[in-house]
């Protein structure tokens, strides 16, 4: 791949991460819950060791501050975070 097409690629990355940022920049709740999101990420992925660990879409949460994150060929934990959205505790789930 060329130096040229891998520097637009990594441009790309940025701008559209920046977007997410700025589309969300005058609601404090979906910035907190945008960081909070990124932090249980981290924090499982920290704690298993684990790379391509994400947020779980397909189950449905209705509580706040409360995320179910997925880990590739092991069992998914439960996040929850503080109104800032830093990860405070971690559970791995059971069912």
């Amino acid at each position: 791949m060329s130096l040229t097409l891998r520097a637009t690629l990594c441009l790309s990355a940025l701008a559209l991460a920046a977007c997410d940022e700025v589309a969300v920049s005058s609601d404090p709740e979906a910035r907190a819950d945008g960081r909070g999101q990124r932090t249980c990420v981290k924090a499982v992925a920290d704690q298993t060791g684990a790379s391509g660990v994400k947020i779980n879409t397909t189950i449905p949460v209705i509580e706040t501050n409360y995320f179910i994150v997925d880990v590739p060929g092991a069992k998914s934990w439960t996040c929850l975070t503080d109104d800032s959205g830093r990860a405070t505790q971690l559970v791995e789930r059971r069912s």
